[in-house]
């Protein structure tokens, strides 16, 4: 019986390792805008085609700054 709740938490662990892996951050130079305003550098979540897992998204924070999601996932454009 140890042995099988040992392989299950182990196991456990891994998958939520793996799916914390996934979740990858881009680093964003500093830019001067068009209309002359200058956007600082910054991280922003990896680009790809979902929409729950940005920090901009409802229930998930920015670990860099601490700032809550707001946007709603099933209103979000790619």
């Amino acid at each position: 019986m140890h042995r099988y709740v040992t392989a299950i938490t182990l196991f456990a662990i891994f998958l939520f390792s793996v799916s914390f892996s996934e979740a990858k951050t881009v680093w964003v130079k500093g830019k001067l805008q068009k209309d002359g305003t200058y956007v600082k550098p910054h991280y922003k979540s990896s680009p790809d085609k979902s929409r729950y897992n940005n920090y901009g998204t409802k229930g998930n924070v920015n670990p860099y700054t601490g700032k809550k999601g707001t946007k709603d996932p099933v209103k979000q454009k790619y």
